[in-house]
């Protein structure tokens, strides 16, 4: 793997956790759509870095999904909860961005906060070891 292409998945796992603190604020002062928003963002930014570290990408939200379950869950690489997750908090996301009168509850975004936090950790575990193999070729 090339010096560039390291540089931009680091990026892209700084982005996302840097993304899930803002969420982690928003929560905390009560801002439930703009935590719910931040919590897909962040699990998005280190979902493209992974499939990055693999030569895949899209430019669309479906694209990064379908491509995470292709080559992540499909064959057993992630457990299939992370793809629900994935898209449940996908579809939390756009009500909360574009439909009117929606209403989260500050335990659903505080649950979905520690569940982002564990998609995040287990995406960053399997980054960092794309990352270590591609080092030693």
């Amino acid at each position: 793997m090339n010096p560039e292409t390291v540089q931009y998945i680091r990026y892209r796992m700084a982005l996302a956790r840097e993304t899930i603190a803002v969420a982690k604020s928003a929560l905390a002062d009560g801002h439930l759509h703009s935590a719910v928003n931040r919590l897909y963002y962040a699990c998005f930014y280190m979902l493209s870095a992974l499939l990055f570290a693999e030569n895949h990408s899209s430019s669309k939200h479906s694209g990064i999904r379908s491509l995470f379950n292709r080559h992540w869950i499909k064959t057993g690489r992630l457990p299939v909860e992370m793809s629900f997750f994935y898209r449940d908090l996908f579809n939390h996301r756009q009500q909360g961005d574009y439909d009117d009168f929606v209403e989260f509850s500050c335990d659903d975004v505080q649950g979905w906060q520690e569940e982002a936090n564990t998609f995040i950790a287990r995406v960053s575990e399997e980054i960092e070891t794309l990352l270590s193999d591609t080092s030693l070729e």
